[in-house]
């Protein structure tokens, strides 16, 4: 059968929201509200936080910037990434 046969096949499509949909609404409408509602309860605390984020941000740039420690030489590699 070709897809020509096929399509007088279909079902009837609904009117309005699915129940999946629906629900994805809500959640995400809770979610919205949820963290709207713990920032302004804990806007201090988070606020008070931010300061230390360029601390914590130079032991993770070391790490992931420099792409580890043992590529700095020393030993040579081919061109299939085996040692020579």
């Amino acid at each position: 059968m070709s897809v020509q046969d096929h399509s007088s096949h279909q079902e009837p499509t609904r009117a309005g929201m699915s129940t999946k949909s629906r629900v994805g609404l809500v959640l995400v409408g809770f979610l919205i509200i949820a963290g709207a509602l713990l920032f302004t309860e804990h806007q201090a605390h988070v606020l008070g936080l931010l300061i230390w984020l360029p601390l914590l941000a130079c032991p993770l740039m070391h790490l992931f910037m420099h792409g580890g420690h043992g590529r700095h030489g020393g030993r040579q590699h081919d061109s299939d990434g085996r040692l020579s």
